[in-house]
C-alpha cells in the first residue's frame, strides 16, 4: 500500500525535476507572435494570508510558433494584472483574451496588441435570451435572439473559410465578415436605447459595444481566430481534474499540478 500523501509528494518533487523543461517551453512559446490566455478558479487550502474558501487561480497561456504551439499552466493566488506581466515578460505580438481588464497593463507596457473573443459576448446574449419571459409562437423574435443570429453568421463565415489560403482568407473576411460586423454594430447602437437598462440584454449590448475594437481585431490578420476557444479548451482538462481533486492542499502542490498539466 502506498499512501496518498506519498504519491502527492512524488508529484510535488517532479516540479523541480521538470523545471528545465518548463523553462524551455516558456522560451519556445514566447518566441511566437500569437498567444491566447485564460484563467480559472482553484481552491488551495493553505495559501498564506488567504481563507481556504477564497478564489485562487490557474492561468493558461496557449500559443507560440504555429507549427509547435505550447500550452503553459501557472498557479497564482492572485488574479491581478501583475500575473500577466510576469507570464508574458518578453513577449511581442498579439494576445487574445476575454474581456477581463487584468490584461490591459501588460499590453500597455509591452509591444503587445490585444484582441478579444466573441464567445463571452455571445454567451451574454444567450443568457439574456434564456432569462426573457416565454413568448407565444406568433410574437416577434427577442432582441437577444436577434443578436445571437447576427453573431452566428460571423462564426459560420469562419467555419467556411478556415481552410482557405492565407491571402484568400483575409480577402473573404473583408468581403463577408465586415458587412456583418457593420450591420451588427449599427443594430447594437440602435437597440441600446430600446431595452431596459437593468435588463441582461442591455448589459450584453453594452459589453459588446465596449469591447468592439477588441472583438473585431481578428479581422486584421488571417492567422487570428474569432474566439479564444483554443485556450478555453486547453484549460478544460484542468477543470475536469479539479472536479475530481476538488482542491489543492498547499501552494506547492498547486504549482506542481500546473507543471504536470
Amino acid at each position: 500500500h502506498i499512501s496518498r500523501t506519498t504519491m502527492a509528494n512524488w508529484i510535488i518533487r517532479l516540479d523541480d525535476v521538470f523545471k528545465p523543461l518548463i523553462n524551455l517551453l516558456r522560451d519556445q512559446q514566447l518566441g511566437g507572435d500569437y498567444l491566447q490566455a485564460d484563467e480559472t478558479r482553484l481552491q488551495v487550502l493553505k495559501e498564506t494570508g488567504k481563507a481556504a474558501q477564497s478564489d485562487k487561480w490557474m492561468w493558461v497561456i496557449r500559443g507560440g510558433p504555429p507549427d509547435q504551439p505550447v500550452v503553459r499552466y501557472h498557479y497564482d493566488p492572485s488574479r491581478s494584472e501583475e500575473v500577466p506581466l510576469r507570464l508574458l515578460d518578453g513577449f511581442e505580438g498579439v494576445l487574445q483574451t476575454d474581456g477581463y481588464a487584468g490584461y490591459n497593463r501588460v499590453c500597455r507596457e509591452n509591444t503587445i496588441t490585444r484582441i478579444g473573443c466573441w464567445d463571452p459576448a455571445r454567451r451574454k446574449f444567450v443568457g439574456a435570451g434564456k432569462a426573457a419571459p416565454t413568448k407565444k409562437k406568433d410574437t416577434k423574435v427577442s432582441k437577444a435572439d436577434a443578436a445571437i443570429g447576427k453573431i452566428r453568421k460571423l462564426y459560420a463565415i469562419e467555419k467556411r473559410i478556415k481552410d482557405l489560403p492565407a491571402a484568400e482568407k483575409t480577402q473573404q473576411r473583408q468581403q463577408l465578415a465586415q458587412p456583418v460586423l457593420d450591420d451588427l454594430k449599427a443594430w447594437l447602437e440602435k437597440n441600446s436605447t430600446r431595452v431596459p437598462r437593468d435588463s441582461l440584454t442591455y448589459k450584453a449590448i453594452q459589453y459588446t459595444l465596449n469591447q468592439w475594437d477588441l472583438l473585431t481585431g481578428y479581422c486584421q490578420d488571417r492567422k487570428l481566430h474569432i474566439s479564444n476557444v483554443l485556450a478555453e479548451n486547453a484549460i478544460r482538462p484542468f477543470a475536469v481534474g479539479r472536479k475530481n481533486g476538488l482542491f489543492a492542499d498547499t501552494p506547492r502542490g498547486a504549482k506542481a499540478s500546473a507543471t504536470v498539466y
